[in-house]
């Protein structure tokens, strides 16, 4: 291979390196978003050269730039009267699979960089589930947290007023993301329904009473736990007896701990952004339920209820609890390498990320050096657009499956990712690398696509 002019992480391809120096000055300082393209490009280093076609016709240059980013003013008008401006933003990153899909993000950190990175995860997590799905994601940088339910409900009816000139059940199909649940889908459902007189599929998640599907809530935590129990499975292991750790409290986190409880497992910690509890007992959902779904309340209350268990403001020390699988579920890079040191030190067998991009690339770097085996996001968070994508055709066929038939097509799904990536790990020479495998897998059907169609 030609040396690279400039260094980029572990890249060896020339092309590959200039294609990176240039994503970085014309997204300047979209980090997270540099992240997640340098891992992809990372994967690509090693096939590369077996595929000039990539090169000459354009397809990776194309696949890093998003087909369209929508950026747009949401005003809405609080309790007292005043009104309020935030910013929304919806990024149409690829459809050469099928309509965008992805989800929406309510949160103070939101902005262009993070929704790009999202969107760009999002397209090769919806190729690797096999479902006919392009990549999207947006939200806006508004915090639900302190607000009433009115002024929650007059928020997403503006966001709603604009996003849905650019959405459409054949078009864009949104979803939930962190501070979007239910509820806010809810309201902007009905704003959709209200501005375009029509009821249709234009977004998942939704109630079960007006669309929805069973199992969406607990989509992506139980998916998470499905394509963990067939990695170890293929490891000669299962989740049954195992001691787990997980990071958030919110439904990737909550439902992750339920179904590995249900596959065996014990889960002894959940965080959310103001600390961690520890419970060596066993943590007891039902409670941790109560306090995080009816009262809205901090994790903190957990203790008050459970005197046995421990409380720690130090979010980060979650991870020096010693477990054999640990679940990082909160939010992005939360896992540096000083976690992974600790997580190998205290024998850790198995770490899967059920939040987007969580690990730093010098945490999984440690994780594949130490033989911790390592599910990345893109793979392993895919149960909650997997379900989406059903509850999509659900409503293409004006039917509701039962839970059962979502539940094993969930599984089936999660079981065939593992498999996918596994198999193109194989094939690229890095067996068992699954960060590589997924990323080859996802990318070379949306890039066989886009061939297909004439490289756009």
């Amino acid at each position: 291979m030609t040396q690279p002019d400039t260094q980029f992480g572990k890249l060896q391809s020339n092309y590959l390196n200039k294609l990176m120096g240039r994503l970085t000055l014309r997204n300047r300082g979209e980090l997270e978003f540099h992240q997640a393209a340098l891992e992809v490009l990372e994967s690509l280093d090693s096939i590369i050269d077996c595929h000039p076609e990539l090169i000459r016709l354009g397809i990776i240059e194309s696949i890093v730039e998003p087909e369209r980013l929508i950026k747009f003013r949401v005003p809405w008008i609080a309790d007292n009267g005043r009104i309020y401006v935030n910013r929304g933003y919806r990024v149409q990153f690829n459809g050469a699979l099928g309509p965008y899909k992805g989800g929406l993000r309510f949160h103070p950190s939101v902005n262009e960089g993070i929704v790009k990175f999202l969107g760009f995860e999002q397209i090769f997590k919806n190729s690797l589930t096999g479902l006919p799905l392009g990549g999207a994601k947006g939200g806006a940088d508004f915090d639900p947290k302190g607000k009433s339910e009115a002024e929650i409900m007059r928020f997403c009816q503006s966001f709603m007023t604009e996003l849905s000139h650019h959405i459409g059940p054949n078009t864009d199909i949104p979803a939930g993301d962190i501070g979007v649940g239910e509820r806010e889908i809810g309201y902007m459902f009905g704003q959709y329904k209200r501005i375009r007189g029509e009821f249709t599929g234009v977004i998942t998640g939704k109630g079960l009473n007006y669309g929805g599907s069973l199992v969406r809530k607990q989509a992506t935590g139980y998916g998470l736990c499905y394509f963990v129990e067939e990695m170890l499975r293929c490891n000669d292991k299962g989740l049954d007896g195992m001691t787990v750790v997980i990071s958030g409290s919110g439904n990737v986190a909550f439902y992750a701990a339920e179904k590995a409880v249900a596959l065996g497992a014990k889960v002894v910690a959940l965080s959310d952004s103001g600390g961690f509890i520890f419970d060596d007992g066993g943590i007891d959902l039902e409670l941790v339920q109560q306090i995080k779904e009816v009262q809205r309340a901090r994790i903190s209350e957990y203790i008050k209820h459970r005197t046995t268990a421990k409380y720690s403001e130090n979010t980060r020390d979650i991870w020096s609890i010693p477990c054999d699988i640990a679940l990082p579920c909160a939010t992005q890079n939360e896992l540096d390498a000083q976690a992974a040191k600790e997580l190998a030190k205290n024998g850790c067998l198995l770490v899967g990320e059920g939040a987007n991009m969580p690990c730093t690339p010098e945490a999984i770097a440690l994780f594949e050096e130490a033989g911790v085996l390592f599910a990345p996001g893109k793979a392993a968070n895919a149960g909650g657009v997997a379900v989406s994508g059903l509850e999509m055709s659900q409503n293409s066929l004006r039917y509701s499956w039962d839970y059962d038939r979502v539940d094993q097509e969930l599984q089936a799904i999660m079981q065939n990712i593992y498999v996918s990536a596994k198999e193109a790990s194989v094939e690229c020479g890095s067996s068992g690398n699954i960060v590589r495998g997924a990323n080859i897998a996802g990318f070379m059907k949306v890039a066989n696509a886009m061939l297909a169609q004439g490289a756009v």
